[in-house]
């Protein structure tokens, strides 16, 4: 792939990192999260534009692996954006019900399209030549937020239609979490235990960050069952702070020189160290 796809992927990736943080997405991000996506669709047809492609095998590449990643965060941010605006602002249950809603419109998108989920998720590659490569152009029945990109330079059969997937699959473990948090607010706002001042995390996010993976690894999380990310969110939820990519801190965790889980090094030897001057009392 040309060296300029690939700065572009890297500019991008580094500001959806900036964005893409917390259980829930305000509306200004979302509308941030949709410009980042349309700078990097911009760039990626000015380049095809202006260079092409030396191979088939390079365009099919690009169209089914490169282009589908700001093409589906635009459905993502596009999905959260519309979301915002017209949910219910009053009540829980209405709330609820509106996500249920959402929900059922997702179901039945990856029904209708099940055998070309397959067909991606089991990385099979015998149709690419019908599906991603301009000379087969279908053209969507469907108007779309991504149909801008609908230049015959500029798409194929099915990448339009491989970005949607992807961009609802984000779409609906976001629905999932939000549903979540519905749930946990209106719990937490009709509990007479409710803290009256909120928890605060002041060490460092990578101390967190720490704290989540070894959590993680001792499966002291219902046993282990939830994954990271799912971990993270609950964290961030619970001290108010946006992690970031977590992945990425925790590849600087591992760099370190010395001691690399320098914080559960620290709060073992500070709880080591209070339990020794408690015997002396």
């Amino acid at each position: 792939m040309n060296r300029n796809y690939d700065q572009v992927v890297a500019a991008f990736n580094a500001k959806l990192s900036e964005i893409h943080t917390g259980i829930q997405i305000p509306l200004k991000k979302a509308d941030e999260g949709v410009l980042l996506c349309n700078n990097a669709l911009y760039h990626f047809k000015t380049l095809v534009d202006q260079l092409g492609f030396s191979t088939i095998e390079e365009e099919i590449h690009f169209f089914k692996h490169v282009k589908v990643e700001p093409l589906s965060f635009l459905v993502y941010f596009t999905e959260i954006r519309s979301c915002h605006l017209h949910m219910p602002k009053l009540g829980v249950k209405n709330k609820l019900a509106f996500l249920k809603k959402r929900s059922g419109h997702i179901n039945k998108f990856f029904c209708k399209n099940c055998d070309f989920i397959y067909y991606m998720e089991q990385d099979l590659n015998y149709l690419d030549r019908q599906y991603f490569i301009r000379s087969h152009q279908v053209f969507p029945l469907h108007t779309l937020p991504e149909s801008t990109y609908l230049d015959p330079t500029f798409f194929t059969s099915h990448d339009m239609l491989w970005a949607r997937i992807k961009g609802m699959n984000h779409f609906a473990s976001y629905i999932q979490n939000l549903r979540q948090d519905i749930i946990l607010q209106d719990k937490s706002s009709h509990s007479p235990m409710a803290r009256k001042k909120p928890l605060r995390w002041t060490a460092s996010k990578i101390a967190l960050i720490e704290l989540i993976y070894a959590l993680h690894e001792s499966q002291a999380i219902n046993h282990g069952q939830d994954d990271l990310k799912t971990i993270a969110l609950n964290f961030e939820q619970l001290f108010g702070v946006p992690l970031g990519n977590v992945y990425k801190k925790y590849s600087e965790i591992k760099c370190r020189k010395g001691i690399r889980a320098r914080f559960m090094e620290e709060i073992t030897h500070r709880l080591n160290t209070r339990m020794d001057r408690d015997d002396e009392y």
